[in-house]
C-alpha cells in the first residue's frame, strides 16, 4: 500500500576548502556544546539530583557563549548546536526508556563528524543547498534523483575517517504501492551461508571483509611503522580508513538489495530474535559475526516492510530450531555444529538450515495466529519471557511425548518455548 514517509537521501559532495574549514569549526563546536550539556547533566545528577532537560541545556548554551572561554561559539551557526542539545535529549530519553546504555562523551578522534542542519539554517533552491555561514551552495553529486517536488526538511552534513564528504537530507517520498502477496519464508541466520530460506534457497555469504583481509592487513601494518603524530601517519591512517570503508559500502549495498527483494517476494517474513551483541563477544565467531551484518540486516529489513506493508515476525531466541525435526517434531538430544545434515528416527534426512528455517517458519504463523502481534518482542527477548498460546491454536508441533533432550514437556505451550535448565537454542 503507497505512503508518505521520511525519507533520507545521501549524497557525496565536495566542498570548497573555506567551506571545509567552516564545517570542520562548526563540528568541533557541536562536539563541545554536546559534551559540556552531558557534563552539567550528569553533574546535576549526581550531586543535587536534579533532573535537567533540554530546556535548561538551551539557557546553558546561551551562558557559555557570553564567557570569554566560548566565545567561539558564536562564530558557527547556533541550530546545529541546538541540534546536538536536542540530540542529547533523546539519548538521555531512550537511556531512561532502557532501549541504550547511558550517554558517552565525543571524542576528537573516534567519534562521527556530523552537524544537522534545520530549515532556517540553509536554503534549499533549484536543487542548490547553500548552508549557513556559506556564501556558495554546496557542490553536491547528484547519483540518484529526489523526489519530484521535494523540499529537505534537516539537511546533515558529515565527514568520515576516509576523509569523504557526505550530505543527507530528510525528505518526505510516496512509497509506491506494491501488490500483496500471499508468499511466507522463514530465515536462518548464518556464516556458512548468510541466510537460507524456507524454501530451501541458500544466500552465499560474500564474506567482505575477507576479500579485502590481504589489502588491510598491508594497510594496517604500513600503519603500525609511521612515527605517531607525523603527517605520514595520517595518511596511512586515512588508507586503512579506505579500506574500512570500502568494506562497509560493499556490505550495506549488498544488504539493500537483499532485504528488497525479500520485502518485496513475501508477504510475511519470519526471522530469528538473536542475541547479536551477545555472540560477538565469543572470540572465535566474531569477527566473521560481524561481517556478516546481521543486525544492520534486520534493522533493512523491518522498516522496509513498514513501507510496503508487510509484516516482520521475531521467533524467540531459545526456540530450537536446528535440532526440532520439520516433519514429525521430534527433538534430537545432540547437534554439534560440525554436522550439516542429520537424520530423524522417523526417516526423515534434513539439512541442518533448511530444516531450521522450516521451522522458524511454522513457529512464527502459530505466533501469529494465536495473536501475538507481528512485530518483532525485542524487550520480551531480552528477558528470556516467550510469547505463549493454547495447545489448540497454530501449527501442530507433535504431542508432548515427541519432546526429548534438555526441553522439559512441561515447557511446551504450543506457541513459542521457555528456556528451562540448560535448553539453548541450538
Amino acid at each position: 500500500m503507497a505512503g508518505v514517509v521520511q525519507r533520507a537521501f545521501r549524497y557525496r559532495c565536495y566542498p570548497t576548502e573555506a567551506q571545509a574549514a567552516e564545517l570542520t569549526r562548526t563540528f568541533g563546536c557541536v562536539r563541545k556544546v554536546y559534551n559540556l550539556a552531558l557534563a552539567a547533566r550528569t553533574e546535576a545528577w549526581t550531586q543535587r539530583r536534579e533532573r535537567v532537560n533540554y530546556g535548561a541545556t538551551s539557557a546553558m548554551l546561551t551562558s557559555w557563549k557570553q564567557t570569554e572561554e566560548l566565545a567561539y561559539l558564536n562564530d558557527v551557526s547556533s541550530v546545529p548546536l541546538q541540534q546536538a542539545l536536542r540530540h542529547l535529549q533523546a539519548a538521555f530519553t531512550n537511556f531512561f526508556a532502557k532501549r541504550a546504555r547511558y550517554p558517552t562523551f565525543k571524542s576528537k578522534k573516534r567519534s562521527r563528524r556530523s552537524a544537522e542542519y534545520t530549515r532556517s539554517a540553509f536554503r534549499w533552491r533549484d536543487e542548490k543547498l547553500t548552508l549557513a555561514k556559506m556564501a556558495e551552495p554546496l557542490d553536491i553529486v547528484w547519483s540518484r534523483p529526489l523526489p519530484k517536488g521535494a523540499s529537505p526538511s534537516t539537511v546533515t552534513v558529515s565527514h568520515d575517517a576516509a576523509g569523504r564528504w557526505f550530505v543527507s537530507l530528510l525528505c518526505q517520498d510516496v512509497i509506491a504501492e506494491t501488490p500483496a502477496t500471499t508468499a511466507t519464508v522463514g530465515i536462518d541466520a548464518g556464516l556458512d551461508s548468510l541466510l537460507t530460506l524456507s524454501t530451501g534457497e541458500k544466500i552465499t555469504n560474500p564474506r567482505h571483509e575477507r576479500a579485502d583481509l590481504a589489502r588491510l592487513v598491508r594497510a594496517q601494518r604500513n600503519l603500525s611503522r609511521k612515527q605517531p603524530g607525523s603527517s605520514n601517519r595520517a595518511k596511512a591512517r586515512r588508507k586503512v580508513a579506505r579500506v574500512h570503508a570500502r568494506i562497509t559500502d560493499r556490505r550495506r549495498d549488498y544488504l539493500h538489495k537483499l532485504t528488497t527483494r525479500i520485502v518485496r517476494e513475501n508477504q510475511t517474513i519470519v526471522i530469528e530474535d538473536l542475541a547479536v551483541r551477545t555472540m560477538v563477544k565469543n572470540h572465535r565467531l566474531a569477527r566473521a559475526i560481524s561481517d556478516a551484518g546481521w543486525r544492520q540486516f534486520r534493522t533493512m529489513l523491518e522498516y522496509k516492510a513498514t513501507w510496503y506493508g508487510r509484516a516482520v515476525i521475531a521467533v524467540d531466541r531459545w526456540f530450537p530450531s536446528t535440532k526440532l525435526c520439520s516433519a514429525c517434531g521430534v527433538l534430537a538430544e545432540h547437534l554439534p555444529l560440525d554436522v550439516r545434515s542429520w537424520t530423524c528416527r522417523c526417516g526423515t534426512t534434513h539439512d541442518r538450515d533448511v530444516n531450521a528455517a522450516r521451522n522458524i517458519l511454522a513457529e512464527g504463523l502459530s505466533v501469529a495466529a494465536c495473536g501475538a502481534g507481528v512485530r518483532p518482542q525485542r524487550e520480551s527477548s531480552r528477558t528470556g519471557r516467550s510469547v505463549v498460546k493454547q495447545e489448540t491454536s497454530g501449527v501442530t508441533r507433535g504431542t508432548p511425548s515427541h519432546w526429548e533432550g534438555d526441553v522439559k514437556p512441561s515447557a511446551v505451550r504450543g506457541c513459542g518455548l521457555r528456556r528451562t535448565g540448560s535448553a539453548r537454542r541450538r
